[in-house]
């Protein structure tokens, strides 16, 4: 499972995960980090990449549009990478799950 970061979270990400996420970029990484949600969702779809955002417009456009691309909303409020990655690290087994389950198009995490 790859996963694609949108710019409201750090470009540390996919460094930090590479071990559990292989094949994760940030949206800086591929020049789409000034681009519009939907030319994100689209490249996302086009690549096979499962988005990270804390956006709710993800959450609008997967309600609208279905998937792929699958997204994963992080609703907790700002703070530090540590904690995003902590949290994507012990809810490794889960967004597997998600990621095989073809009826479901977002999840919601704490």
């Amino acid at each position: 499972m790859k996963l694609i970061f949108d710019q409201n979270l750090s470009r540390q990400l996919p460094r930090l995960l590479a071990d559990l996420y292989p094949g994760s970029r940030h949206v800086l990484e591929i020049n789409l980090d000034t681009d519009g949600d939907p030319r994100i969702w689209a490249y996302a779809q086009a690549h096979d990449y499962v988005i990270v955002t804390k956006d709710n417009d993800y959450k609008k456009l997967s309600g609208a549009l279905g998937h792929p691309p699958k997204v994963i909303r992080i609703s907790s409020g700002n703070g530090p990478t540590s904690d995003v990655a902590a949290l994507l690290r012990d809810r490794y087994a889960d967004l597997l799950s998600f990621h095989r389950d073809a009826e479901r198009g977002l999840l919601e995490l704490p």
